[in-house]
């Protein structure tokens, strides 16, 4: 176990690292720009010809803000006196993890490995690992007798740090008991049933304010914005990611209507939507476009009393069957690419399960899935579907992709929320599994691969929280932050599904028979790297941003 006296004079480092990192990034921007921009503008076509070093460039930024968010976390809570030694264990051994990461090779994915001489950083990296508190981290940060101690800490009884003060510690212990009692102990059956979730706990999540968190108050919601959603989020998906992800729709169709919305159409559909009344599902992603919005080919005609005639086939739409609402995003006029899309806003009859889709112009098929499996998957076509005059979003045509696009902000950082309570679940998984099972006359969490597994699972965890959060704060200052919302989203779907991965191997053969628990989370956790904008989507995004950042 590393002496206190150590620990501290590690702790004592963590402020100089931000501007290690920015003068790291800054290097890495230069090297990048090279490549792919010209005359002070970033060129397309060079862009897609340098892909793999734009998505590492985009890689070494986020992990250098989730260097930056970690370390200003521990110092913070050294400050205040708050930063237990298991924290500040589990701390040092993910930033210094990270550090190494950033001057040796990024992951990219499971067999794609970025380094620094791709962008011939090999100096810069040098320079990095000479900054006398990074090569401090690098020497006793993610080191053998640092994960051993954090193992030992953990099997005492001592948690980490996740408080962030009495309003949302109240939400969080609030909700966590909510979702041990209701939802984790069905969860399992509900997955391998592959059964929607029941009624009964969708009502007491409405009844506990889920639905209206972000939503303003004056419209029936609780106002308390994107950190409060994320300690939500993050409670919920501990228990069941499908639980978790159940307010991503209504978070969607809040955000929208709130940004855009006419006053009657807020009026309307807010209150409905936070109280629970009306959930809604968002109908986007289309057959042959996936990602490319630009390319969605579902035809919206205006009829000659006003109201619209939307005709065309949707793909992986969330929840729909059970929903009232629908934000669909359709062609309303021949003009090609983003300025002919509008966004409507289309009530639908709520289906069940002898008629998932019994509303004229609209017919739908289940997609089956391997697993986030509480609220379905469909395709659905429209044929002549009759949306009313009032239904087109804002009132304003040809704006649907820019008012979609101020949305994604707070969907990414609600999924990177997810990722976080699917990581931590695996955690907890694989951490009791380790104290129970006995092999070789002792408990597998003695062995030091295993215990190293642990160590890392919970260090990367605390870190995708803290980017996670960072991003939220952001959003609620009212900042611009598609950059930091990628971010976390890009960072927090690699360790969830890690740490499903690595859970899994803990387990062992038990852990791939359909009946354990990990093996559902697994199923789960590998979706987080897809939807809500793919992990090569949001590397083109960060890379992109941090370019053409002023």
């Amino acid at each position: 176990m590393t002496p206190a006296a150590d620990l501290a004079r590690i702790i004592e480092a963590l402020p100089s690292l931000g501007s290690a990192v920015t003068k790291y990034v800054e290097a890495a921007r230069r090297a990048a720009a090279e490549h792919v921009v010209r005359k002070g503008h970033l060129d397309r076509a060079l862009a897609e010809d340098a892909q793999r070093l734009l998505h590492g460039f985009a890689w070494i930024g986020t992990l250098a803000e989730a260097v930056r968010q970690a370390a200003a976390w521990g110092a913070a809570l050294a400050e205040r006196g708050q930063l237990s030694d298991a924290t500040a264990t589990a701390l040092v051994i993910g930033i210094g993890e990270y550090l190494e990461q950033l001057s040796t090779g990024v992951p990219m994915s499971q067999n794609e490995i970025f380094r620094p001489t791709e962008l011939s950083l090999n100096a810069a990296a040098a320079e990095l690992r000479a900054i006398p508190a990074v090569a401090l981290l690098l020497a006793e940060g993610n080191t053998a007798a640092n994960r051993k101690a954090l193992i030992g800490f953990l099997r005492s009884g001592e948690q980490v740090h996740a408080g962030l003060g009495d309003v949302m510690d109240m939400i969080r212990e609030q909700y966590r008991r909510f979702a041990a009692e209701r939802i984790l102990p069905r969860a399992h059956q509900w997955h391998l049933a592959d059964a929607l979730i029941p009624d009964e706990i969708v009502a007491e999540m409405a009844e506990l304010g889920t639905f209206g968190i972000c939503i303003a108050e004056e419209f029936g919601g609780l106002g308390l914005g994107k950190l409060a959603m994320c300690v939500v989020t993050e409670e919920l998906s501990r228990a069941w990611i499908a639980a978790g992800s159940l307010g991503t729709r209504s978070e969607i169709a809040g955000d929208l209507i709130t940004q855009a919305g006419t006053q009657a159409q807020k009026a309307e559909w807010l209150p409905r939507i936070a109280s629970g009344e009306v959930l809604p599902t968002a109908v986007f992603t289309e057959p042959d476009t996936g990602s490319d919005l630009g390319s969605v080919r579902t035809r919206a005609v205006r009829q000659a009393d006003g109201s619209w005639s939307l005709t065309g086939a949707k793909t992986w739409i969330t929840h729909a069957a059970r929903s009232d609402l629908m934000t669909i995003l359709a062609r309303s006029n021949d003009t090609k690419g983003f300025s002919g899309l509008s966004m409507f806003l289309a009530p639908k009859v709520r289906g069940h399960k002898e008629a998932p889709f019994p509303t004229t112009g609209m017919t739908g098929g289940e997609i089956p899935v391997l697993g986030y499996r509480g609220m379905k998957e469909y395709d659905i076509a429209f044929n002549n579907f009759h949306v009313p005059e009032w239904g087109l979003l804002g009132g304003a045509e040809g704006d649907g992709f820019k008012q979609l696009m101020r949305t994604f902000e707070g969907a990414r950082i609600q999924t990177a929320a997810r990722a976080v309570g699917v990581a931590r679940r695996a955690f907890d998984l694989a951490l009791g599994y380790a104290l129970e099972r006995v092999q070789f006359g002792q408990p597998i969490i003695n062995f030091p691969r295993i215990g190293d597994k642990l160590a890392l699972m919970l260090a990367e965890t605390v870190i995708a929280r803290e980017l996670t959060y960072f991003a939220a704060r952001e959003k609620d200052k009212g900042h611009r932050c598609d950059l930091e919302a990628g971010m976390a989203k890009l960072l927090a779907a690699r360790v969830a599904f890690a740490n499903a991965d690595v859970g899994l191997q803990i387990h062992g053969a038990n852990g791939y028979a359909q009946e354990s628990e990990i093996s559902r989370v697994f199923c789960d956790a590998r979706i987080l790297n897809i939807f809500e904008g793919a992990a090569e989507i949001q590397a083109q995004i960060i890379g992109r941003r941090l370019l053409t950042a002023s």
